[in-house]
């Protein structure tokens, strides 16, 4: 075969090997719909299901639109982003066949589908700590916002060659750019919007308000764990070389390490502090190690990756815990899976890559979490100054699913 018709196949390759990849964390978005409707109550299911089938739509508009410019065409090294709209144009096959360092091995377009499936997944996270109170066009509204221009300029710092990037942080496919993104949203919203009724009593009591479907949210767990072998496995970006191929490999058995580290590391804590086996906080265990494992799959060995999910798992339950006692309402516990985990993910980049300094590490902690949060916050506040976020107290004890949708999830169970 000669060198022609080898670059073509191998581009071929590494572009559908990153369509999968990206279709893989597309499924996350199931993921994400089955965990939360499992974790809310019945009657605000259908709410749960409409925000996740349209956020991801919204995002895919509004990365199209602008997002993706700002996250990929803006000035290398910089601050500020350029604006700018839409994709731009396909690589020619005279620049793929060059060769050379500078010939693109994969398809601009297998780029922008990988990476607009990222910007949804960070807005996903967004979704369960607000549910069953906020208003779904005010959430809506954030989205636009969030996926369009807030998740793109922090995106671009680190992933389009921006300050972070040049600053060595190290954040291999997003436990920062991603995760913890979300969870800063997450938090400015739940600040602002507050606590479901009866959460928490007048004397400091925290009353548990338990999932309507828990087989539900196991599966969305086991869909979001399968998802997460694309969202790690794809950012290797391409597996045509035999270096690549066992990068992948590798990829793919940390990751999954990390999440069973996690989940047996939750489930052991949860029966230490509550003598029972808290499946819940299993749940959270598992996408606790994948969140924590995401910043850097590749380094570690698969013992290591284990381990670090397991700290992840640790983590994740007693930040649950200690959310509620600052009375901060998270019903899936997004904030303490995607935020808590997400940093300690980014510092244990520390510990198997020789390349990451514990500086540039807390630079890009502190700069990603202050943009969102600044940012989301004043988007909230708007938001509620214009349309509200709250739906009203007889619509809550109703249950959203009829305020904001006009139909409930599962009918049959409806009291006359």
């Amino acid at each position: 075969m000669d060198n022609t018709a080898l670059t073509a196949l191998t581009y071929g390759f590494d572009t559908f090997y990153f369509l999968i990849c990206g279709a893989l964390v597309m499924w996350m978005a199931a993921g994400f719909a089955m965990l939360e409707s499992g974790l809310v109550r019945a009657k605000n299911t259908t709410e749960i299901l409409t925000k996740n089938i349209a956020l991801y739509a919204v995002a895919s508009v509004m990365y199209l639109v602008i997002g993706y410019h700002i996250m990929y065409s803006s000035p290398e090294g910089g601050i500020l982003p350029s604006l700018g709209f839409l994709i731009g144009s396909e690589h020619t096959p005279e620049a793929v066949l060059a060769g050379g360092d500078d010939a693109p091995y994969y398809s601009l377009r297998s780029d922008f589908f990988f990476q607009v499936v990222f910007a949804a997944t960070c807005m996903s996270i967004v979704s369960g700590a607000v549910a069953e109170r906020m208003k779904l066009w005010a959430f809506l509204a954030f989205a636009v916002v969030m996926t369009g221009f807030i998740y793109p300029v922090q995106g671009f710092w680190k992933w389009g060659a921006g300050f972070l990037n040049s600053a060595g942080f190290l954040d291999f496919a997003g436990s920062g750019v991603v995760h913890m993104a979300g969870a800063a949203a997450a938090l400015a919203g739940v600040l602002l919007l507050g606590a479901r009724k009866g959460k928490y009593g007048a004397n400091g009591q925290i009353n548990p308000i338990p999932g309507a479907n828990l087989p539900m949210a196991t599966l969305g767990t086991f869909i979001l764990w399968m998802g997460w072998f694309g969202f790690n496995g794809g950012s290797q970006l391409k597996m045509s070389t035999i270096e690549d191929a066992n990068a992948v490999a590798q990829v793919f058995v940390n990751t999954n390490m990390a999440a069973a580290g996690g989940l047996i590391a939750a489930l052991l804590v949860a029966r230490i502090l509550f003598g029972k086996a808290d499946l819940t906080m299993a749940l959270n265990g598992a996408l606790a190690g994948l969140v924590a494992i995401t910043a850097e799959p590749l380094t570690p060995g698969a013992m290591q990756a284990t381990l670090i999910g397991a700290v992840g798992g640790v983590l994740v339950v007693f930040a649950i815990i200690g959310l509620d006692k600052l009375k901060l309402d998270d019903p899936v516990g997004a904030i303490s899976v995607h935020g808590v985990c997400g940093i300690w993910g980014l510092l244990a980049v520390c510990l198997t890559n020789p390349d990451a300094t514990l500086g540039a590490q807390l630079l890009g902690i502190a700069s990603i979490f202050a943009w969102v949060f600044v940012a989301s916050l004043i988007v909230w506040s708007i938001i509620k100054a214009v349309i509200g976020l709250r739906v009203s107290e007889e619509e809550e004890y109703e249950g959203v699913d009829i305020a904001e949708c006009g139909m409930e999830a599962y009918p049959e169970f409806t009291k006359s």
